[in-house]
Formats: C-alpha cells, sequence, structure tokens
C-alpha cells in the first residue's frame, strides 16, 4: 500500500508515515460522519467501528507490533480495574501504563528515531492519558459521594464498562493517533448520545444533535490544512535547527532575534495542523458539544486542545500554558496533581515536583525536556511574582480607561511571553544540550538574561519595594489563591518545575 503515497510523499519531500499519518487523520472525517449515522440504540456497532478504524490505521501505518503491545496495556488495566477493588488499584494501572511508556521513549532514544520516524510512543501516550484517568474514574465510582470533587463526581464511573465498550473507548478512532485525550464518561455520553437527550426542545420533531456541527468541524478542517500546509511549504527551512547553521551565525544579532520568532511559530504549526484536524474530526462523531452560543448557535470547545489565537496573543505566561496541549494539562491536574495531595492539605512543592517528573517522563527521556521544564518553571515564578507587584500598580480606577502605562505593560507581557516561551523550547525542539546552547548562545542568551536579571530584581528587594508602593497608594496585595480548590480551577504547574518563590519559603 506504500506505492500509493510515494508519489505525493516525493513531491512534498516528505516521509512515507508522515503522508500516511495526514491520510489517517483526514479519513477520520469522512468515517466521523459514518459514525455519528450508526443508531445510538445500538452502541455495540460505534464501539466496533470504531476498533475497525483504530485496527486499519495500525496496519496502514505498519505498527501492527505497536497495536499488540498497546492491546496488553488495554487489558491489563481493564482487568486490574475489575478486579482490584483497594486504593492501590489506580497507582497500579498508572505503573504499569506508565513505565511501558517509559520503556518505549527508552527504544526511541537507542534507535534515535528522528521526528519523521511514525511509532509506538505517540499513540501510547495518549493511550497512557486515557487509561490511566479511568482508573481514577472507576475508583471515585467505588468512593462515597462526599469525598469527590466535581469533577470527579461529573467523571467516576460507577458501572463497569463490557470488554467491547472499553475497547471502543482505548481505540476511539479520531484520537487514537495523536489525540485529543477523553475519559470514559465522556465517550460513553458520546456513544449513547447523552449529551444531546438532555437538550431542552420545544419541538419535538426537531433532530437530535444540534445544528452547527458540521460548520464547526470543516472551519477546523480547513485550518487545520492552512497549519499544515505552511508547515510542509515554510517548515522545512524555517525552524530551530537552522540556527546551528554557518548563515544563521553569520547574520547581525537582532536580525537571529527577530527571524528566530517566525521559525518558532512554524514549530508550532505542526501542533496546531494535527491538533485542529484531529478536533474536527472528534467533533463530525458528536465529541465536544458544550452548549449554545448568545445567538443560539452551537458550540463545539469540549474537544479541543490548543487555543491558537491565545497562544500567539498571549497577555502572560500561565494563558499561554493554559492554552497549550489542554488535555495533558487536565490529565495532570486530575491524575497527578491533586491525587498526590494529602487529604486535607495544600498541595506543596514536593507535588509540584512529583507532577513535573510525571510530564517529563511522560514526554521522553531526551534531556531537553527537562531544561524547558525547568525554565518554565522559572518563567511562571516570575509571571506570577509581575502580576501580583507590578500590575496592581498599573489598574486603572473602576469607570476610567486603562492608561498608557498600563497599555504599555500589556503589549510588553505578550512580547515578553512569546520571545521567552519561543526561547525556553529551543532544548523541548532540539532535545540536546549541546544543540541547545549553541542556538542558544547565538540568540546572545536573551531569555536566560530576562529571567535572571527578572530573578535579581524580584528577589534582590524588588518585591517589597513594590508591595511598599502598593501601600502606600492604598493597594492591598492579591489574596493567594487556595491551592485545595477542586474542579477545573484547581491548579496546577503544567509542564513544569515548583514555582520558585514557593520553593523558597519551604
Amino acid at each position: 500500500m506504500d506505492a500509493l503515497f510515494v508519489p505525493l510523499a516525493n513531491a512534498l519531500g516528505a516521509s512515507v508515515g508522515q503522508i500516511k499519518l495526514i491520510f489517517s487523520l483526514l479519513a477520520s472525517y469522512p468515517l466521523g460522519s459514518v459514525f455519528i449515522r450508526l443508531p445510538s440504540s445500538q452502541p455495540a456497532l460505534r464501539h466496533l467501528f470504531s476498533i475497525a478504524i483504530a485496527v486499519f490505521y495500525f496496519s496502514l501505518l505498519d505498527l501492527c507490533g505497536a497495536f499488540f503491545q498497546l492491546l496488553a496495556s488495554i487489558l491489563a488495566t481493564y482487568y486490574i480495574a475489575k478486579y482490584d477493588r483497594s486504593a492501590r488499584m489506580p497507582w497500579i494501572v498508572f505503573a504499569f501504563v506508565m513505565g511501558h511508556l517509559t520503556i518505549n521513549h527508552i527504544i526511541r532514544a537507542i534507535n534515535d528515531f528522528s521526528y519523521e520516524t511514525i511509532e509506538i510512543s505517540g499513540p501510547q501516550m495518549v493511550l497512557t492519558m486515557k487509561l490511566t484517568t479511568f482508573a481514577w474514574n472507576v475508583w471515585d465510582g467505588r468512593r462515597p459521594a462526599e469525598d469527590l470533587d466535581k469533577w470527579q463526581l461529573a467523571k467516576r464511573v460507577t458501572k463497569y464498562p463490557s470488554l467491547l465498550e472499553f475497547l471502543g473507548y482505548a481505540f476511539y478512532f479520531p484520537g487514537i493517533l495523536v489525540g485529543p485525550y477523553l475519559d470514559y464518561q465522556e465517550y460513553d455520553d458520546l456513544v449513547n448520545e447523552v449529551t444531546f437527550k438532555k437538550i431542552e426542545r420545544t419541538d419535538k420533531a426537531c433532530r437530535l444533535i444540534p445544528n452547527g456541527r458540521k460548520r464547526v468541524a470543516y472551519r477546523k478542517l480547513f485550518k487545520g490544512l492552512v497549519f499544515l500546509g505552511l508547515f510542509v511549504v515554510l517548515g522545512g527551512s524555517n525552524n530551530y535547527s537552522v540556527a546551528l547553521t554557518p548563515w544563521f551565525a553569520s547574520k547581525s544579532l537582532l536580525y537571529r532575534i527577530a527571524i528566530f520568532q517566525v521559525y518558532a511559530f512554524f514549530e508550532r504549526s505542526k501542533y496546531y495542523a494535527i491538533w485542529t484536524l484531529t478536533e474536527g474530526a472528534s467533533i463530525l462523531t458528536g465529541l465536544g458539544f458544550t452548549g449554545f452560543g448568545p445567538n443560539g448557535e452551537s458550540t463545539w470547545d469540549g474537544a479541543a486542545n490548543v487555543r491558537v489565537r491565545q497562544i500567539e496573543f498571549a497577555p502572560n505566561f500561565k494563558i499561554l500554558l493554559d492554552s497549550w496541549n489542554m488535555k495533558t494539562n487536565i490529565w495532570l491536574r486530575e491524575c497527578v496533581y491533586k491525587r498526590v495531595t494529602p487529604k486535607g492539605q495544600k498541595p506543596g512543592s514536593a507535588i509540584s515536583m512529583i507532577t513535573f517528573l510525571t510530564s517529563a517522563f511522560w514526554h521522553g527521556i531526551a534531556p531537553g525536556y527537562y531544561v524547558t521544564f525547568f525554565l518554565g518553571g522559572l518563567i511562571t515564578t516570575i509571571a506570577r511574582l509581575a502580576r501580583a507587584n507590578i500590575r496592581p500598580l498599573l489598574l486603572p480606577n473602576p469607570n476610567e480607561q486603562p492608561s498608557i502605562a498600563k497599555k504599555l505593560y500589556d503589549l510588553a507581557g505578550t512580547v515578553l511571553t512569546v520571545m521567552i516561551v519561543n526561547y525556553a523550547t529551543v532544548p523541548f525542539m532540539l532535545l540536546t544540550i549541546k544543540d541547545s546552547v549553541t542556538a542558544w548562545s547565538r540568540l546572545a542568551w536573551y531569555g536566560i538574561i530576562i529571567i535572571c536579571a527578572a530573578c535579581a530584581f524580584f528577589y534582590g528587594g524588588g518585591t517589597k519595594y513594590l508591595r511598599r508602593l502598593q501601600k502606600e497608594k492604598g493597594l492591598l496585595p492579591p489574596a493567594k489563591a487556595n491551592g485545595h480548590g477542586s474542579g477545573s480551577t484547581t491548579p496546577v504547574p503544567a509542564l513544569t518545575v515548583p514555582p520558585l518563590d514557593k520553593v523558597l519559603e519551604k
């Protein structure tokens, strides 16, 4: 079957594996339309359809061995969660599937697979989130309702699924290769159209599924193809690895820093492409319905894994993180951060460190991941200190327009956020310390200088000075958030190390 994809691969300068992956993502659109037309009164048909398509995808991508590995993890999770009713069950599942994933990350590193290589670790990363979340949802279903927070109560599994139902969930075809990850309750509601049946209707003859699904889905398809086109046409010559070339080193410093921001956008464009494409296909199956907008139009935001505009024009680091790989952030929050926090206690630096290590191992074993996460922790700390100590001094009084200083602060926040994130993600993309240092040196270490200067200012007396100014102006410092929240408000150090100021308090 590879012969069908070779001409296009040669024309685009891509690998056959990459072309087959994109074909699979695009094929999920018509297949998604078939899925939703299967009668919800016969959910077994939907389970079997999803499993069959997933098997086809793995066969197409020459991942038959990977399929059976993943099937082993799925079956092990299913029976462990079913028969072990102790509190240790979710941790056993977590250790098993994360250990399996780590082994494959090590194998990938030993074989020095490139980004172009399509192998097991991508689908397995998605499956790891699904299986560990399922284990926690089952455990929550066995606990008293009063011990659960809002998210846990909504997602708990009280009726254990059949093996067919669980396989349908694990092999949900639009997200099996690159996401989005979903929990079991979402999948069960999707297959049985529970969410749509809850919608209040005045006209009993109207269709069950709200209008607007196809419109949103095909907009996602168009958007994903635009990003894919940008990456295919321009990404090959505009990426972080260009910073390692003599040509880049020969340019002026200002030019290098400016063009590097362009490279960063094209590095992200491939993620924008695949996540937006899979989001659209998921919407076609009926996933992601979130209600109706102010004008009565249906909204489908529940399958999103990225918000491009919020990332490219993020006013601060938190908004950027919250808009990137959103489903992974939910997984880290609900299945790691909250689970290792002792009941009745606030999460401390140790809890944040455990979350960081989990995120790092989930991504892989390359040293570049850990460098990026460490810098992310420092950036998070600086961003929070700036917001708590500088921003209140610039806020206008009620009913007043923002001052020029506040507008400049907002503009500086957006520019610095994007520039520093572009700098901090160099190790994440180049993977090795050697290449990262080379790229950073050719950028005059601007990110490290900004981070160190900010830390020196805030911890060298700047924080005390700014708080004194706030008191002189009658401004109270912002109240500290309670770290023991629940549901979607629970704070999580997404993909970062513990905030430095919290560590110093220890």
